[in-house]
């Protein structure tokens, strides 16, 4: 027991700054994980909840390992022996962490026909995460061993121990999302948070004359992963994008050829945001979108009050105003770094406003009412509980001139009872008269136009005729003859309760069985020599 007390650690400060730079850094790594994880799996509850669930399973076995070793061997060596590996290994996350993430994928997208998301997320967390922060969790109870010698102060102690832990976590908690994470990026807030308990535990040994070969092995591995490991790269195999970066929301991906340029918030689920650099159609869910304005009953575009929620780069307004002429549009963005990527990239026009609010708050805190209100807030399975129940859509409504639309891109088309859509549909069709529906042609994308006007789809008929615009008015022809009224059911989604990550995951079940059955018949008939030439 006397081994203990020696040296650095007859003060019990550096005991307590050991546990203040272990409680910050495991909540920086968590927060780091929902950021590696997010570009692959998305950052909705689900994988907040794997996240939390490991990380709190890895915590309680450090706590009951690190509780025996101290009793069996209380020498401080070995617990910032421990800290160092964990720091390495953390280090090593963003030299390996992608790589590891996209292989795990790649093995259980043909290995599981359920719940891939769900289990690639949990199986990369665990072999990524679980082990440093095992470690870590023998800091508190080691640290326990060595700072209590009687009984008389024993409560103090540990009662300052945890106090130095929870400023910790708190620190760690909004260094990393407001600080570090948009400034630098992820890769180099591991790096960061690493080398904090590196410096921690070489000044441990440098203090106390040990471990000289540990600490200089230490540095160089250190050394290594800053050299390599720095990279804000997720999409790893893309080698001409235009930017690639981190908001405090999202992972943000532009890239551009010579017909438009694509903003993408991730890197597995596609585009969220298009500019044609000539005068062409997107092709995509924004041109069936502008079915909306042609919904009204005979009033001119230049008078028409638009609002989008979710207005990303801004693909509908600018479509909007290059086939309708002046329109009053404006927009909601909750990610500003978004609008500042419209201006600079997508030719977003400086006279359409852009408000860096939640959609939801920014209706609670407006009176204006518009003509057209587009609802364009949902990706993959990161929908916004509160941008989807019925309350949600009863305000909406209210912040609709008389006769006004709602169209909604709806991004997951289901097919079985009971998915996200339906829903949704039904959710809207409890509020409004009339609703009506389009899928999106080549994919799973489905608008929806709602009112309590019921000649929308007549007053869209007779704009169309009238529109001289040959590609829009074949465009309209084509949204026309495909809408299908749709027919409310009782599945509703209330504040109270609005399950959407799940409904979504549902969806996103379906669509990956379906896309990678063609590579599985391919490798039962061919074997992995076939699979690899299709590829």
């Amino acid at each position: 027991m006397e081994r203990k007390n020696r040296g650095i650690l007859k003060n019990k400060l550096f005991l307590y700054l050991t546990e203040f730079f272990s409680g910050m850094s495991v909540m920086a790594v968590e927060l780091g994980a929902s950021r590696l994880l997010a570009p692959y799996f998305s950052s909705s509850q689900i994988v907040w909840t794997i996240i939390i669930g490991t990380i709190m399973i890895a915590m309680a076995l450090g706590n009951i390992y690190g509780g025996r070793t101290a009793d069996k061997s209380p020498n401080p060596d070995k617990l910032y022996g421990r800290i160092i590996v964990a720091a390495l290994w953390i280090a090593l996350i963003p030299v390996v962490g992608k790589y590891i993430i996209v292989g795990i994928s790649a093995v259980l997208i043909f290995s599981v026909n359920n719940n891939f998301l769900i289990l690639a997320a949990f199986v990369a967390c665990m072999v990524i995460f679980v082990f440093p922060l095992f470690l870590l969790g023998t800091v508190t109870p080691s640290l326990v061993k060595y700072s209590v010698s009687n009984l008389d102060d024993n409560g103090k102690t540990v009662g300052t121990l945890g106090a130095f832990n929870t400023i910790g976590s708190i620190i760690g908690t909004f260094v990393p999302t407001f600080v570090t994470i948009p400034a630098v990026g992820t890769s180099i807030t591991f790096l960061i948070f690493a080398g904090i308990l590196l410096a921690l535990s070489i000044v441990y040994f440098v203090m106390e004359k040990a471990g000289k070969k540990k600490v200089i092995a230490s540095v160089l591995i250190f050394a290594f992963c800053c050299g390599t490991g720095y990279s804000d790269s997720f999409a790893f195999w893309e080698n001409n994008l235009t930017y690639e970066g981190e908001s405090v929301y999202n992972y943000l991906q532009v890239y551009e050829n010579d017909e438009r340029v694509a903003l993408s918030t991730n890197v597995l689920f596609g585009v969220q945001s298009v500019y044609m650099k000539q005068d062409e159609l997107t092709g995509m869910y924004y041109d069936y979108a502008m079915a909306a304005p042609l919904m009204l009953k005979d009033k001119p575009t230049d008078q028409m009050d638009v609002l989008i929620l979710g207005m990303g780069t801004g693909t509908y307004a600018t479509q909007c105003k290059k086939y309708f002429g002046n329109m009053n549009i404006e927009g909601v963005e909750i990610d500003e770094k978004i609008t500042d990527l419209s201006r600079k990239y997508f030719s977003l026009s400086e006279d359409i406003p852009v408000t860096t609010y939640d959609g939801r708050a920014f209706l609670n805190a407006s009176q204006k009412t518009y003509d057209v209100i587009m609802v364009d807030a949902y990706q993959d399975i990161t929908i916004p509980f509160q941008m989807s129940s019925k309350e949600f859509f009863e305000l909406v409504k209210s912040h609709l001139k008389d006769d006004g639309v709602m169209v909604v891109n709806m991004n997951m088309r289901g097919m079985k009872e009971g998915n996200i859509n339906q829903y949704l549909s039904d959710t809207i069709g409890s509020v409004f008269d009339t609703a009506v529906t389009v899928d999106v042609a080549g994919s799973s994308n489905r608008e929806l136009f709602a009112s309590d006007n019921p000649d929308i789809v007549k007053n869209l008929t007779k704009h169309t005729g009238e529109l001289t615009n040959a590609n829009l008015k074949n465009m309209m022809q084509e949204v026309t003859s495909n809408l299908t009224e749709y027919q409310k059911g009782n599945y509703i989604l209330t504040d109270d309760q609005a399950p959407v990550e799940l409904l979504g995951m549902q969806v996103i079940d379906e669509l990956i069985k379906d896309e990678v059955q063609y590579y599985k018949d391919i490798y039962k008939e061919q074997g992995i020599k076939g699979l690899i030439e299709s590829l």
